[in-house]
């Protein structure tokens, strides 16, 4: 593959949620996508992360002159050219996500050179990718809610996951509520966003566990993974311990894994260093035997989880579910609870939709 790397744009879009959101910590009104498209050839790349407007511009000052002219084969090496040209930024937040959208992008576009699905590139090693719709949020009333939830489980998907944390006393009552709305055939999960103390979660994963929820994410902040690992060993496998979210390279990952922080760890390729970061985040699961989730993004995901062993469910996000399916062409609708790449197109299968994306740009 000797067709060097021609053009690099880059663009923002503010996309407004369809209803106010908040989670156990945070309230938003609007996602922001940060849009990277490499061209080579006759073919264009294509991959987003979503995070601050300020993405952008670091991308096109700071980046750009590490990739121009490069050979889009040489995807690792340039991904390490990269992490090495942030250090002074961080190899973190932002900066890491800007390398995130460049590295999702470069591994698109060398799949479309040579003609491939992505998962066909990477190794498949299965057909599909299983979801849990995941959405749920704090501000939503009771019925917004059951709609939500019951919408999803009607249409085969096995699992849904709510927030909690917002309101401790109004927490019973929304997984009641959530529980009601799926049935006894759906798996719950719950999600804190880090809101608990270590005191709290035990008692409130104790009061969970009478509704079925078998999952509990971040019910701390994962940067103190010594405490998620004493709500582990406090509920002695009740339900399981989940983060990673936040991780945004290898040693992130390797630190919750080594201290037994997690029964699944969760990983995001719009953060974690791109598909690069988190081909290397399942290789540590697999290491460890542990099981592997992504958040958010599904259509980002789903080639490289079809070539992970240890790869096990990924999260179908309300507000990246609306983003994907109108800026984009290609990504997957559920069938029995997972989704499928269309092998028929090469890449990751998304084609951005310019027309529908304009009046969102704000960068």
């Amino acid at each position: 593959m000797s067709t060097g790397i021609e053009d690099l744009e880059v663009s923002a879009y503010k996309i407004p949620t369809d209803l106010p959101e908040s989670d156990g910590t945070i309230e938003w009104n609007d996602t922001t996508l940060i849009l990277v498209r490499l061209k080579a050839g006759s073919c264009e790349g294509i991959g987003y992360t979503y995070g601050a407007q300020a993405i952008a511009p670091l991308i096109s000052s700071t980046l750009k002159p590490i990739f121009m002219g490069r050979d889009p084969a040489d995807v690792r090496a340039i991904n390490m050219a990269m992490v090495k040209a942030i250090r002074n930024n961080g190899q973190t937040g932002l900066a890491m996500m800007a390398v995130s959208a460049i590295d999702i992008a470069l591994w698109d576009l060398k799949a479309r050179l040579l003609g491939l699905p992505l998962c066909r590139l990477l190794g498949q090693q299965r057909e599909g990718m299983k979801i849990y719709g995941s959405g749920g949020f704090t501000s939503y009333t009771d019925e917004q809610l059951r709609t939500q939830l019951r919408g999803w489980a009607e249409e085969g998907i096995g699992a849904v996951k709510i927030k909690v944390g917002r309101d401790k006393e109004a927490d019973q009552r929304r997984v009641a509520v959530a529980r009601a709305a799926i049935g006894s055939a759906t798996e719950l999960y719950v999600d804190a966003n880090g809101a608990y103390t270590v005191a709290e979660a035990v008692k409130q994963a104790q009061l969970f566990s009478a509704y079925g929820v078998s999952w509990l994410e971040e019910p701390v902040p994962a940067q103190v993974p010594g405490q998620l690992t004493r709500i582990r060993q406090n509920l002695n496998g009740q339900m399981r311990i989940v983060a990673g979210e936040y991780g945004y390279g290898p040693d992130d990952f390797r630190t919750l894994l080594t201290a037994g922080a997690v029964d699944v760890l969760q990983a995001d390729a719009t953060r974690c260093g791109g598909l690069t970061g988190f081909l290397k985040a399942g290789h540590l699961c697999e290491a460890f035997r542990t099981p592997l989730s992504s958040h958010c993004a599904p259509s980002i995901h789903l080639h490289a989880a079809l070539s992970l062993p240890w790869f096990s469910i990924a999260e179908y996000f309300h507000d990246h579910i609306l983003i994907e399916q109108r800026l984009f062409d290609g990504p997957s609708k559920p069938r029995h609870g997972q989704l499928f790449p269309d092998l028929s197109r090469p890449g990751l299968g998304l084609f951005f939709r310019q027309q529908a994306a304009e009046p969102y740009r704000v960068a």
